[in-house]
């Protein structure tokens, strides 16, 4: 007996060292901790190919509209009913999706604030390009704008539509996309830096990228007065207006992708952008007028070499070529684990959470990365917190949905209703084919 009760303590000992070996072993490798907040997802609505954005009009019907990249919208009526015919179908002026990863088609939509009675609304998309181009270029990003039908309020009448801006794209990645309107109804566009890599090469401009050139309308957030039907004018308040070498319609600039912003729905209205990286760092914005946001001098608030992507520089300028002061972003994360536990591949922007569901989460802003991998959907959500007169606190939110409290799919957006409460935009391919495009609502855990 006694020889036994001794095999047992030893037996027990050594599974105690066993399990403190494997704690301590997960603990040094980067285990991320248990979420700090537990979302519960509802789903809404499913069949997508690739669901990338999200629009709601101010016109009392309760409708949802769904872009889906592939150049269909669709509308889930009040009652939560996805509708089967499209809103608005551009898919035979688009141009061909490559079905594993592509970051060209319909992109962005957004209703004018008078739409209940004017029936305006603007969508953003990839068109083809035309034999007078620059050789080599990739395709056109088109901003157009149409009506609704007058006899059917869930269709657009797809005739009516009018090219606003179409601007050359030399690379088929970074085209931005997201369009929204402030408060004073002025319409913002997202268009990337014209794609490849590190801002050079065919179509980018030599030595400083199109980023930070203002002569160039890549690598900005433009602003438009879209008051008159089918013209866009350039508002008396845009930072550049008036100016004879930068582009009037700029609002801010060195982005690299910004193509999801989104004003806060409270407070000040302040714009929050999530601003794509390279190789190394993801970062979201808070943006103002005639701000420089860095790219392609920094990625994130690291000095950038367009020689040596992956090794940043211990020094570089902290100002733009006509001495404005690069502006740092808010967040900033790796896609590789450095002292913390956010990682990713490519930030979703989203939005400040102003809605009644969750109260313990008003005021922050919710956000997300796409997946840290192109094999394996594994998106995540976002929540950072404003600590006044500090950094912005980011935590990875637990999906009680799930028993691994993951995602499991790639996040691909976000929207958010006149309510304000939150939905997520997700599909299970990392490119434009299939029917496994998803919507959900973000509500309590259960």
């Amino acid at each position: 007996m006694e020889k036994s009760e001794n095999n047992l303590q030893t037996s027990f000992a050594r599974s105690g060292i066993l399990l403190f070996s494997i704690i301590s072993a997960l603990v040094l490798s980067g285990c991320p901790p248990k979420p700090e907040t537990m979302l519960g997802i509802s789903p809404v609505a499913k069949g997508f190919t690739h669901p990338v954005s999200m629009a709601v009009a101010d016109d009392g019907t309760g409708r949802i509209f769904i872009v889906d990249q592939v150049g269909k919208i669709y509308v889930i009526d009040a009652a939560g009913n996805l509708l089967a015919q499209p809103f608005l179908d551009l898919t035979a002026k688009m141009v061909e999706l490559n079905r594993v990863y592509d970051e060209r088609g319909l992109l962005g939509m957004a209703f004018h604030p008078q739409f209940s009675t004017n029936k305006r609304f603007f969508v953003f998309y990839n068109v083809p390009r035309k034999l007078e181009d620059p050789e080599g270029f990739d395709s056109r990003v088109r901003l157009s704008e149409f009506v609704a039908s007058e006899s059917d309020p869930n269709i657009a009448d797809a005739a009516s539509e009018q090219v606003l801006l179409e601007v050359n794209k030399p690379q088929s990645n970074h085209n931005g996309g997201q369009l929204a309107f402030d408060p004073d109804g002025y319409l913002y566009v997202g268009i990337g830096d014209g794609g490849g890599a590190n801002d050079t090469g065919l179509g980018h401009t030599e030595d400083i990228g199109n980023g930070q050139d203002l002569t160039q309308l890549l690598g900005k957030i433009l602003r438009y007065d879209v008051s008159t039907p089918g013209v866009l004018q350039i508002p008396d308040s845009n930072p550049f207006a008036g100016g004879t070498i930068a582009q009037p319609a700029i609002y801010a600039y060195g982005f690299r992708n910004p193509w999801s912003f989104s004003f806060d729905a409270g407070g000040v209205h302040r714009l929050f952008c999530a601003d794509a990286g390279q190789n190394l760092y993801e970062e979201a914005d808070i943006v103002t007028a005639g701000g420089n946001y860095g790219w392609n001098i920094r990625e994130g608030l690291s000095c950038f070499d367009p020689q040596n992507p992956n090794r940043p520089p211990d020094s570089c300028p902290d100002i733009g070529g006509s001495g404005e002061p690069l502006i740092d972003p808010i967040i900033e994360y790796s896609h590789k684990r450095r002292g913390s536990f956010i990682t990713g591949k490519a930030v979703v922007g989203g939005f400040v959470y102003r809605g009644s569901a969750m109260p313990d989460l008003a005021g922050k802003y919710f956000f997300g990365d796409w997946s840290s991998s192109f094999l394996t959907p594994n998106g995540k959500i976002l929540i950072a917190t404003e600590i006044p007169d500090e950094t912005w606190q980011v935590s990875e939110a637990g999906i009680a949905r799930f028993l691994s409290r993951k995602l499991n799919r790639y996040l691909l957006g976000f929207g958010q209703d006149l309510e304000g409460e939150l939905y997520i935009l997700t599909a299970r391919r990392s490119g434009p084919s299939g029917e496994t495009g998803e919507v959900f609502k973000l509500v309590p855990a259960q």
